[in-house]
């Protein structure tokens, strides 16, 4: 293995070794406190243009499954190709050992071109990510390379799905806004017998014939997809249920005319804390964003759903009256716990 670093915009740097894609690579440097579920992390479009460190000590001895086609979807990952830009770990497992295990991380980040780096102390890095919020970086091989911001691009434009696409054949059918959508998303709705026309990030999808709305997931800074805001209005007009996830969340408080700003270091782990408004019921959930909901700005006719324990954040926002809804946690999973994936039941009652 070649030796390369990892260097951060304030300076700092961690030595290390390479074992993935030997070329260099920058982006937004973020941590992840999972413990599994690599595979469906690495394929979740939220990670475009980030650089992601994993605290668990030990990653990929469980390896990678095979690409299976199920559907239309892939049935063991959440989009079609790894979404990180880079990965930092301390140690990687050469070899795998498990019985769905078709090939080893190493070997599947090299076959996507993914640049990697272990030997680094990822409890010092993640210390100082916490500290000092997350910043720019960059994994160096051979030569030196520009800082460069992914939250200054329109990331969803990049991940989104350029045409329509429609899945299953049931009687109710939903248009999934795709502006980084996981495709347990999908497959939580055809579970349901739900039709899903899954639509690009900036189609305009107000005059097709749906009974309601799913808002998905994605990367990057909410208030660049201004096209998605300007239909979700025009859809909130027609007032058909709508539910957003994650991404989903912030668009549909950007449309509704709340505001949106970035968390220091986000939220990317398997077990935040959220609770239920007006109860004492508490879920843990997956989460894996770095923008979030100012609840103080919402308007009077909406009001807060969840809210995360740990820091006091929105988790959530709901129309006082209309059958609209959102979380800023992942009630699909993928990795992580299932406890709210009722949302998904409410939504289709209310079709």
């Amino acid at each position: 293995m070649r030796h390369s670093k990892v260097v951060l915009e304030d300076g700092s740097f961690f030595h290390g070794f390479s074992f993935g894609f030997e070329q260099g690579v920058s982006g937004e440097v973020v941590f992840n406190t999972g413990m599994v579920g690599y595979p469906e992390s690495f394929t979740d479009p939220s990670y475009k243009g980030q650089i992601l460190a994993l605290t668990y000590p030990l990653i990929g001895n469980y390896g990678v499954p095979e690409k299976s086609i199920r559907g239309g979807l892939e049935e063991n990952f959440e989009s079609e190709k790894i979404q990180i830009s880079g990965l930092i770990v301390d140690e990687f497992s050469r070899n795998a050992f498990h019985w769905g295990s078709k090939k080893t991380l190493q070997a599947w980040l090299v076959e996507n071109k993914i640049p990697a780096i272990c030997g680094i102390d990822t409890r010092a890095l993640t210390k100082k990510l916490r500290e000092k919020g997350v910043m720019l970086g960059k994994i160096m091989i051979d030569g030196d390379l520009d800082f460069h911001d992914p939250n200054k691009e329109n990331l969803v434009a990049e991940v989104s799905e350029k045409k329509i696409i429609e899945y299953g054949n049931g009687k109710k059918r939903v248009v999934l806004v795709d502006t980084g959508a996981k495709n347990n998303i999908i497959r939580c709705l055809l579970k349901r017998d739900i039709k899903v026309i899954r639509v690009p990030w900036d189609y305009d999808f107000t005059s097709l014939d749906y009974d309601g709305v799913m808002l998905s997931n994605g990367p990057g800074d909410p208030k660049m997809c201004i096209a998605t805001i300007n239909n979700i209005r025009k859809a909130m007009q027609i007032g058909k249920p709508i539910f957003g996830i994650c991404l989903g969340n912030q668009l549909l408080a950007l449309a509704a005319g709340a505001d949106t700003y970035k968390l220091k270091y986000g939220h990317r782990s398997q077990n935040q804390p959220c609770m239920m408004q007006g109860t004492k019921r508490c879920f843990i959930t997956s989460q894996n964003h770095g923008f979030a909901v100012d609840e103080k700005t919402l308007p009077k006719d909406w009001e807060p759903f969840f809210t995360n324990l740990n820091d006091g954040t929105n988790e959530g926002i709901k129309h006082k009256t209309k059958p609209f809804f959102s979380v800023q946690f992942h009630p699909e999973a993928n990795p992580g716990p299932v406890d709210t994936e009722f949302l998904f039941d409410d939504f289709v009652r209310l079709l």
